[in-house]
């Protein structure tokens, strides 16, 4: 009776260990995280309502970046990744979805796609990704610098479609797309389609972007000077389709970390219009700008405190002189302070 008892008593043992087993083997690794950022703009010498030509940070006084909320599962095999953005960061973001210029209310989605691991050297992507050229991204816990380049400004934000990505071996990596319109994130508002590649060579990337209305080469890459100094590369050329203009440029990211908690940053960018292209602002064929960006990062804990102070220099009249309300000057100094919370 004793060994009867005795063999149940290890049956259920092993039943309920087992049971505990599956179950934290079948454990969802579900995560949340993102970011807060808000800060303050002010310029040097120009009136109110006075800002550079490039994305996010141009609002004066106090101002609001966005709230970043993503949720994530990685499996061993699959997962997904839900990144939702608040804000007029968030809203800049977007600018291209069609349910947002049809309905002038903001898409919260930045990224929406789920990912199969079908090797451990092959992963294939389908859905919403933010784009894989240039330095620079959405996100501002991604940057150094809190205001963003004109490279970054004026290549794409973001694609749909489906992506492969290929471990060719330690170093080197390839990845192949074929998306929906540059930006069209929700879907394929005209039935052309835009194809992509990326080779990554030690941390250096090739970026290739063929768009139904423009093609663009990118190169993405940086390395370690010492311990101490880092400087990070990136140069572009976009040329339109049927003649439509473009632009091309550079930018140089030296970064000097003085402290565990400090480090100094230079952004210096040089940006071409190649035609009137329409961004830096007068529509005047073949202008450029020079723009350099001193930015500090202070960390307290999960919280970076970013100073930066902005000299964007113009080949003509692109910005409003102090005390005037049109644009008849060809430089603009600005300065801003931005607390950016990550979680």
């Amino acid at each position: 009776m004793t060994r009867i008892k005795l063999t149940v008593l290890a049956l259920v043992m092993f039943t309920s260990f087992n049971v505990f087993s599956q179950e934290k083997e079948e454990e969802k690794k579900l995560s949340i995280s993102g970011s807060v950022d808000a800060y303050y703009r002010t310029n040097l010498n120009a009136p109110i309502g006075t800002a550079p030509g490039s994305s996010f940070a141009n609002l004066e006084g106090f101002a609001l970046g966005m709230a970043n909320i993503i949720a994530s599962y990685e499996g061993k095999d699959v997962g997904f990744v839900a990144d939702l953005v608040f804000g007029p960061r968030g809203e800049d973001a977007v600018f291209a979805s069609p349910f947002y210029n049809a309905n002038g209310s903001s898409n919260i989605v930045n990224q929406l796609y789920a990912y199969w691991n079908v090797s451990e050297s092959v992963k294939i992507t389908l859905g919403n990704f933010n784009t894989f050229l240039g330095y620079e991204v959405i996100s501002p816990t991604g940057n150094f610098n809190y205001s963003t380049s004109y490279l970054f400004s004026y290549g794409p934000f973001s694609h749909t479609g489906v992506k492969a990505d290929f471990t060719l071996s330690e170093s080197t990596s390839l990845m192949l797309a074929v998306m929906n319109p540059t930006d069209a994130t929700e879907f394929n508002p005209n039935g052309s389609y835009a194809v992509g590649a990326q080779l990554g060579v030690s941390d250096q990337f090739l970026n290739v972007l063929i768009d139904p209305s423009f093609f663009e080469i990118d190169f993405t890459g940086g390395f370690d000077v010492s311990d101490k100094l880092f400087l990070g590369i990136n140069a572009a050329y976009l040329s339109g389709n049927d003649g439509a203009p473009g632009f091309y440029g550079a930018a140089l990211y030296p970064q000097l970390k003085t402290s565990d908690s400090f480090t100094l940053g230079l952004r210096a960018e040089y940006f071409v219009e190649d035609g009137a292209f329409g961004a830096i602002g007068t529509g005047v064929a073949d202008s450029s700008v020079f723009a350099t960006t001193l930015s500090g990062n202070y960390q307290i804990g999960d919280l970076m405190i970013i100073p930066e102070i902005r000299l964007d220099s113009g080949s003509d009249n692109f910005f409003a002189d102090k005390g005037s309300l049109v644009p008849d000057s060809s430089s603009l100094a600005s300065f801003l302070i931005a607390a950016v919370y990550k979680f």
